[in-house]
């Protein structure tokens, strides 16, 4: 991966709808060009997928929280999580805690009822957002030291 798949992530990162004409443009190659680079980033892997990114506050759920949760009962745990619409986010961990949860709900409320849901399986440790300075980072930025 040379600069400029580098630029090319991270501009399909900040709008992965941006035209490939614009991105020539921004780079400086040919659109076939463009295209088959990302066409090869698409085939290593490197470009996972193409996602719209939507606002949990337009649709309605105004409570985030991150969930430390604990349990000797991972795979059951695991399994009640994907069908749980609340859980946007599951991690394993190492630590204290075999879990990271990132759960979005419509109000505390709704919140509440969900970890209450959660007690069969373990303890939970709620850290309630309070507000997001930023999420979801360019990981290309990385990759040329910005």
């Amino acid at each position: 991966m040379d600069q400029i798949d580098i630029k090319i992530l991270g501009l399909m990162h900040e709008n992965a709808r941006i035209p490939i004409a614009e991105m020539s443009r921004q780079i400086a190659m040919s659109q076939p060009a463009v295209t088959e680079r990302i066409r090869k980033l698409e085939d290593q892997g490197v470009i996972a997928g193409y996602k719209a990114q939507l606002s949990p506050s337009k649709l309605g759920m105004y409570a985030t929280a991150f969930v430390l949760f604990r349990t000797n009962r991972c795979p059951d745990f695991t399994a009640f999580c994907e069908t749980s619409a609340e859980v946007v986010d599951l991690y394993r961990i190492s630590g204290e805690h075999n879990f990271l949860l990132k759960v979005v709900t419509e109000t505390p409320e709704s919140l509440a009822a969900f970890l209450d849901s959660c007690n069969a399986f373990g303890f939970s440790t709620v850290l309630i957002v309070l507000s997001t300075a930023f999420e979801d980072r360019n990981l290309a930025a990385q990759l040329h030291g910005n």
